[in-house]
């Protein structure tokens, strides 16, 4: 085989196969993608022996914004018998690499969740007999390639790897996140899935820690300043509707009702930008790039939301004359977009400012 499969939304694989297509031809690895709508995936055939692995190695997976996993399939499984499913995996499994975990998933779909209800009972078993072959290692080693198996009808599968320092950490590329009982919306997860995908969990403490200052542009009722609140930091919470009135009470919130596009804020202390306002993205974009050039947040995570149509051309275009404006006015600056589990016609983009200019006012 050599071929690239991609997780993505249900709905967005023509946006996935726009995206790896380019990304292939940027690499010099030439195929075209087969994808078909509503599965939830999108299969990339390369034309040359070993480029589907030399892709999953070069492409950095940070830089897929609509792919929440990325691997190399080495074989297509159908009518695997009810009685045996694990002896025909076997057979063909001597093409893998050695691996360190074994991951058992299906596309994100509706009518892939009584699959993953198969799946999951199936990992079980199907690892025993994994070690004792030697397909993979007696224990999880998180070092070593990642071996999965991905279910997209019963008794058809394909398998395949990716490598564990470039690919989703997650499940499905999904993180499992549970809405708070306290939180006041569910877009709440939105910020919670960005921290968890942007932020390596080794440095949580240092660039999410307590007593820090955010702004939260357009945070009525206060689903992302919740994110910011639990982990106790100060939150200035710009909006002309009402904040939940929990959040008030936490004495950590100061709520300005004013416009997110022309508040400042009173003193430059702010580490953190974050907004999820419903606007044009390439305002909200500008806004964003405003606020870093002129050192008012270190870090911001925001929302793009997409047109109906063209919705790839408009995020590509928006990032790139944001990163051009950054880059013009001299600011160093690591940008990650993603298409998130729990965004719907959008896209969160993080970026993280990385020289030390003094803020102006």
């Amino acid at each position: 085989m050599n071929q690239v499969l991609l997780y993505c939304r249900q709905g967005f694989e023509n946006e996935c196969a726009g995206e790896v297509q380019d990304k292939a031809n940027a690499l010099e690895l030439f195929g075209f993608p087969r994808a078909r709508k509503n599965t939830g995936y999108v299969l990339f055939e390369f034309y040359q022996p070993g480029d589907a692995d030399k892709f999953i190695q070069l492409q950095p997976f940070s830089q897929l914004i609509f792919a929440r996993q990325m691997l190399a399939v080495t074989a297509h499984l159908e009518d695997l018998p009810a009685e045996d499913r694990i002896s025909p995996i076997l057979a063909v499994a001597e093409d893998l690499p050695r691996c360190g975990d074994l991951r058992v998933e299906t596309p994100d779909t509706n009518e892939a969740k009584e699959l993953l209800k198969f799946c999951r009972k199936f990992t079980v078993p199907l690892r025993q007999a994994m070690r004792k072959t030697g397909v993979l290692y007696q224990k999880d080693n998180p070092k070593k390639p990642v071996l999965h198996l991905c279910f997209t009808a019963p008794g058809h599968c394909l398998m395949g790897y990716s490598y564990s320092n470039n690919n989703s950490q997650f499940f499905m590329g999904i993180p499992r996140l549970k809405f708070p009982a306290d939180a006041p919306s569910r877009s709440t997860l939105k910020l919670e899935e960005a921290f968890h995908v942007f932020i390596p969990r080794e440095e949580w403490d240092e660039r999410l820690a307590s007593g820090m200052w955010g702004v939260d542009l357009g945070a009525c009722p206060g689903g992302w300043t919740y994110q910011l609140v639990k982990r106790s930091m100060f939150v200035h919470a710009v909006d002309n509707g009402q904040m939940a009135q929990s959040l008030m009470d936490t004495g950590q919130v100061k709520h300005h009702m004013a416009d997110g596009f022309k508040f400042e804020p009173p003193r430059k202390n702010v580490t953190w930008l974050i907004c999820d306002m419903v606007e044009k993205p390439a305002r909200v974009a500008h806004l964003m790039g405003q606020w870093l050039i002129k050192g008012w947040a270190k870090e911001t995570i925001f929302n793009l939301k997409l047109p109906m149509k063209g919705r790839y051309d408009e995020v590509l275009q928006d990032i790139e004359n944001l990163k051009v404006f950054l880059i013009q006015n001299g600011l160093k600056f690591r940008l990650q977009a993603k298409h998130l589990y729990h965004d719907r016609e959008e896209i969160t983009v993080h970026i993280q400012a990385l020289d030390n200019r003094s803020p102006q006012s």
